[in-house]
């Protein structure tokens, strides 16, 4: 098996570096903020962020492959490092404190590109969680200070605590009533969106969340979180990984419920 160490304390690094630069912007009077073509915010700090996190891996990994949300892909080759400079960007310009940095590597194997490393680093809840393939999933201020996590073992539904981001994604693609269903055969739901429902099924707080889009820069370093707790990472088609462009999280043994419920055939050709 791979040793992913040096990656693993690369990627915190990067998270330090990354986390020092959004927290210097936080709540800032003068954040400046535009808007992308495809609707969405961005701000100053998502931008230097990412390009400090690019300058870092072209210094310490030349060979590797970067894909950023911000600015694109760059390089080629088995190994590509994968960047949200802040995911979560519209609470980040309201000043809410619900937003991380993603960082992920992935490596290509015979089921096409897999994350095999992960850090989610959210500095203003002071939080970070991080993974790497075949040693497990912890959350703690770093390396040398971090508490091993795992999923829940909540089997029923009946019992379970579901999270979510919004109700408008669901409405768009005509899924609203499979997803009100699923919030009725639960326990509990809460909207807490973006990263943060994916680490709470990491740590059994939470036993199942699914989003129904999403870019792989929003999911590839929280699906080997997920997964090295013991959890399910997969698409709504029920793929395994962050690749279906929208995502369904379990401890595991809610996976087949979850499908059920939210779950579709993907479309031959697609």
């Amino acid at each position: 098996m791979a040793d992913y160490h040096d990656d693993l304390r690369l990627a915190h690094a990067l998270a330090d570096a990354a986390d020092a630069a959004t927290m210097a912007r936080f709540q800032a009077l003068d954040l400046k903020v535009e808007t992308k073509p495809d609707m969405t915010p961005v701000s100053e700090a998502d931008r230097a962020a990412e390009e400090l996190i690019r300058a870092g891996l072209q210094k310490e990994r030349p060979a590797d492959a970067i894909l950023g949300e911000e600015y694109g892909v760059e390089g080629t080759g088995p190994r590509r490092w994968v960047i949200d400079p802040i995911d979560g960007t519209k609470n980040y310009v309201r000043g809410v404190p619900v937003w991380a940095t993603l960082i992920a590597l992935l490596e290509e194997g015979e089921t096409g590109f897999q994350p095999v490393v992960g850090v989610v680093s959210a500095p203003a809840l002071g939080r970070r969680w991080w993974a790497a393939k075949g040693l497990g999933a912890f959350t703690g201020a770093g390396l040398g200070s971090g508490t091993r996590i795992g999923v829940s073992q909540v089997a029923s539904l009946a019992d379970a605590s579901f999270a979510y981001s919004s109700l408008s994604g669901w409405e768009e693609r005509g899924r609203l009533d499979a997803f009100l269903d699923l919030t009725r055969a639960c326990w509990r739901t809460r909207a807490y969106g973006d990263f943060w429902p994916y680490m709470m099924v990491a740590e059994g707080t939470v036993d199942l969340c699914a989003e129904p889009e999403l870019s792989l820069w929003d999911m590839a370093a929280v699906a080997v979180v997920v997964q090295e707790a013991g959890g399910s990472y997969t698409g709504l088609d029920g793929r395994p990984g962050p690749h279906s462009g929208n995502a369904a999280a379990s401890n595991g043994l809610l996976h087949e419920a979850l499908l059920g419920h939210l779950g579709y055939e993907e479309t031959p050709g697609a």
